[in-house]
């Protein structure tokens, strides 16, 4: 029954799992947690199609006297579990690579066509070297990286925002870079690339990206207060996508964050913490309670 349960968990969060949990709100209240509980939910599915791959390889091991056919069977599924967990080592490096690739290009036309700002001083704010690109529609966004990151606005952010909305812009961008969201995605990307596209969902994606604006918008917000960060989201609404690799303060689901920002501050303690051991439970207790059959035939064989 082990490698049955274990597919059929791996099934269920692939896809059925995410989709309910990406239509619920309360995850906007704890976008931290959430995001760690999406992450779990990844992680799980990845571990229990490969638990259940392993378990069916073992199956034949422990039982030799088997038919052809079952054995054909299931050696070809345990050959596919070891494929899915190459295409996920694989994605991660592609992803990586890749990823790092484009913003390497796209910081080398930044450095070319935009003009280097001076060091922006907003209080206790400082943003050292932005780039200032000359376009009137008003955006912004930042490239991470280890030594050589970047801010990016428009000519026309700095015109038409006020003072205030101008910081929480900043500090939107400058939260990005020092927590690194950026690696969080990639990880998102590499376990989405590592299933086949028909098990495959956007969902966990969109919601971690989303997760991650409002968790910038919170760092904005604690600076500057919800009123200057909402009106600066709603003047970069028309905001084009990010390039690849960076992330922009609009353009993502403005309408949920601007909402969210307008509901009182608190900390949701509770919640979050709720939001921590279920992530945890989701890959733990799975992991344990299905491989113990699996590790208990394992012993039997090797002695």
């Amino acid at each position: 029954m082990t490698p049955v349960a274990l597919g059929m968990l791996a099934l269920l969060l692939t896809w059925p799992v995410p989709e309910l949990l990406g239509r619920a709100r309360w995850p906007m209240r704890v976008p931290r947690a959430a995001i760690v509980l999406w992450q779990a939910l990844a992680l799980a599915a990845v571990l229990a199609a490969l638990g259940a791959g392993l378990s069916l390889g073992m199956n034949v091991l422990l039982q030799p006297d088997r038919g052809a056919v079952a054995i054909v069977l299931h050696s070809l599924v345990t050959l596919l579990t070891c494929m899915v967990f190459v295409r996920l080592v694989w994605a991660t490096v592609k992803v990586a690579v890749r990823t790092r690739a484009r913003r390497r290009h796209h910081r080398m036309l930044v450095d070319l066509l935009a003009t280097p700002g001076r060091r922006v001083h907003h209080g206790d704010l400082v943003v050292p070297g932005i780039r200032v690109l000359s376009e009137n529609t008003p955006f912004a966004y930042c490239l991470p990286s280890v030594r050589e990151s970047r801010v990016v606005v428009s000519s026309g952010t700095l015109d038409q925002l006020e003072p205030e909305e101008l910081r929480a812009v900043l500090s939107h961008e400058l939260a990005h870079l020092r927590a690194r969201h950026d690696l969080v995605l990639e990880a998102f990307t590499a376990l989405r690339e590592a299933f086949p596209r028909w098990v495959r969902s956007r969902t966990a994606l969109e919601q971690g990206h989303l997760l991650i604006e409002m968790l910038a918008d919170d760092a904005a917000r604690r600076r500057v207060g919800a009123p200057p960060v909402a009106r600066a989201l709603v003047a970069l609404a028309s905001t084009p996508s990010a390039p690849t690799g960076g992330l922009a303060a609009g353009g993502v689901g403005t309408l949920a964050r601007v909402r969210r920002l307008a509901m009182p501050s608190e900390s949701h303690r509770a919640l979050a913490l709720a939001t921590y051991l279920a992530a945890g439970g989701l890959v733990v207790v799975p992991t344990v309670t299905l491989a113990i059959p699996w590790l208990s035939g394992l012993a039997e064989l090797l002695r």
